[in-house]
């Protein structure tokens, strides 16, 4: 079967979903291809789904901030009421700690900068406000079968508290709720559709063949298709002029039963131990990493053949780790949690650009730390995709794109797949 819109985007997770809304409220006929049987079951269903600010640039910060305004007025940023349910957004704070208090003044000024509420805390003031916490300094952090890692305190961390940070609780609800926002609005979706080509055809005209026979036709194409990206953008032939590149990394999420107290429920990104924690609904905690340098990435090259189950090992070593910082936390014998494949790139930084060939945008290398930006993600592509198509030169000039809520202006050069890779550029998840 032949479908016709102006825009297709393959991926149906919580970015494509978004992407999908916005292109239609702009005016445009839209299909979504996905080979899941839902919305938002790929590495959407595994993301720990945290709303935090803590970023290095000015554009992250600042896309961060004008997010959260949309997860705050959720039902009034769908415009419609998903008959499923809505996601919720758990206002907690988070606390961020470091060895010292190097580099809390720079976050400060972006901060600062951007409007975002923030207390530096040091660790007297730690221990008031979390006394459950350990403030000891252990790091760098070391691998948990090592001598080393059982060291004493070597010092004390700091810490930078964000108030308005916290969580989203069910992370495909929230792509369902937008994609069944951009179906009200007209967007058409294909799921169950695994997309095998992708040609341009005379005319400036993509077409989209699946596996199941069915084909789409559109001047504009939007990859969104998270660890599958690299595929869709083979098939399209861009991808030479990258200078910043994006690969699968499988990732791991543990679920740990949360002692009686845990640092009064805040959300803790722990630089100091390489953890994150996380309140997990009921009486439970989450539990991931932030890319320790002690501990090995774990690059696929095939999505598909990921192992959605927590091995011991990287288990043991997360919860191992929080449970140094949580002394109350007791580390389970079985693990308990989630695996899947994110779509990382060389610097954490997503990728949201057009290409050398007409009509085809990317919008990848966003797992890990873009689900958070979700409700200005659509908005941001769908500002690029109407300027280009307009005729401007995004590459010559980086078009602007400003947040309709805070009024921030944000060149969207920032995420050009042309930006060259900073010496200091973030290293992990933390951007």
């Amino acid at each position: 079967m032949l479908h016709t819109a102006d825009a297709v985007v393959v991926g149906a997770g919580v970015i494509g979903s978004s992407v999908a809304l916005e292109l239609t409220r702009g005016g445009r006929t839209v299909v979504v291809v996905d080979k899941a049987g839902d919305v938002g079951h790929g590495s959407t269903s595994a993301s720990s789904a945290i709303i935090r600010f803590n970023y290095s640039t000015f554009e992250g910060v600042a896309l961060a901030w004008e997010a959260l305004h949309g997860w705050r007025s959720w039902p009034e940023h769908l415009g419609h009421r998903d008959p499923a349910g809505l996601a919720t957004y758990h206002r907690t704070g988070l606390v961020l700690l470091t060895r010292d208090d190097a580099g809390h003044g720079r976050a400060g000024a972006l901060f600062d900068r951007v409007g975002v509420p923030w207390q530096a805390w040091g660790p007297a003031e730690l221990h008031r406000r979390l006394p459950d916490v350990d403030t000891g300094s252990f790091g760098p952090p070391k691998p948990v079968d090592s001598e080393e890692f059982f060291a004493p305190a070597s010092g004390e961390v700091h810490g930078v508290h964000t108030p308005d940070a916290g969580y989203v609780d069910d992370p495909s609800l929230a792509a369902h709720n937008l994609a069944t926002a951009a179906r009200e609005a007209g967007a058409r979706l294909l799921l169950r559709h695994r997309v095998v080509s992708v040609r341009l055809l005379p005319g400036s005209v993509w077409r989209i063949g699946t596996a199941e026979g069915d084909t789409v036709e559109a001047p504009v194409v939007v990859n969104a298709a998270g660890p599958w990206s690299g595929r869709v953008d083979e098939m399209a032939g861009v991808g030479a002029d990258f200078a910043v590149t994006t690969r699968p990394l499988r990732q791991e999420v543990h679920r740990v039963p949360a002692p009686a107290r845990t640092a009064a429920g805040v959300v803790l990104a722990d630089l100091d131990l390489g953890t994150y924690v996380r309140p997990g609904g009921g009486d439970s905690l989450l539990v991931g990493g932030t890319e320790p340098e002690c501990d090995p990435l774990e690059w696929v090259e095939d999505p598909d053949a990921v192992d959605p189950n927590p091995t011991v090992g990287r288990f043991a070593a997360q919860v191992t780790r929080a449970a140094r910082r949580l002394p109350r936390l007791r580390v389970p014998h079985r693990p308990s949690g989630v695996a899947a494949a994110y779509d990382v790139s060389d610097d954490w930084t997503p990728i949201y650009d057009r290409t050398d060939r007409p009509g085809f945008y990317v919008a990848i290398g966003t797992s890990g730390n873009q689900f958070k930006n979700a409700p200005v993600v659509g908005q941001v592509m769908e500002r690029l995709v109407s300027a280009v198509e307009d005729g401007h030169d995004h590459d010559a000039t980086p078009v602007r794109f400003v947040a309709p809520h805070t009024g921030h202006t944000l060149s969207l050069g920032a995420f050009s797949r042309l930006r060259r890779v900073a010496d200091d550029a973030p290293s992990s998840v933390m951007g």
